[in-house]
């Protein structure tokens, strides 16, 4: 058994405690790439979204009744940051959306991972909200903008003409 926010106890294996499991391994894998790259501008952005991560495993992990509490919260700002990047990368570099082999360096690996493990935490909020246990219903929003992000970030960094981090700030 553990507790979430507020005291309530559950199973270790009950959806919400797996889900924040999902996301701590998304926020560390992107930490790992993040060490990986020297850009200042991809740093910046990398540690920007695992503070978002951490928001969202807090709203995961509170009591409805608790959520007014929380210091911070989702919102359509965090969601229009990535939407911003997202646009960004599409405008500027003509990256093509089809599947792909992960693998392409280091990095573009990394944030493969990322992708994919955003996508597994994607599927459980949904969960999440079917079942009335998700508060704000901006996190499946925002996880979704994440993978699609993560992809575009993963196969700039993985083609022959490679995005630099810091062209998108």
């Amino acid at each position: 058994m553990t507790s979430l926010l507020g005291g309530r106890r559950v199973r270790k294996d009950h959806i919400i405690v797996r889900t924040c499991g999902q996301l701590d391994e998304l926020c560390s894998f992107l930490g790992l790439a993040k060490s990986l790259i020297s850009e200042r501008g991809g740093k910046k952005l990398l540690e920007s979204i695992q503070k978002d991560l951490y928001v969202i495993c807090s709203e995961v992990a509170c009591e409805k009744r608790l959520s007014g509490k929380l210091k911070q919260r989702i919102g359509r700002s965090h969601i229009k940051r990535l939407e911003d990047r997202i646009y960004d990368l599409e405008s500027r570099f003509k990256i093509r959306k089809c599947f792909t082999l992960p693998g392409e360096n280091s990095v573009s690996a990394l944030l493969d991972v990322a992708r994919a493990r955003c996508r597994s935490a994607e599927i459980n909020i949904v969960t999440l909200k079917k079942k009335k246990l998700l508060h704000n219903g901006l996190i499946p929003v925002y996880l979704n903008r994440l993978s699609d992000l993560l992809y575009l970030l993963s196969r700039s960094r993985g083609s022959a003409t490679s995005v630099k981090f810091d062209e998108l700030s």
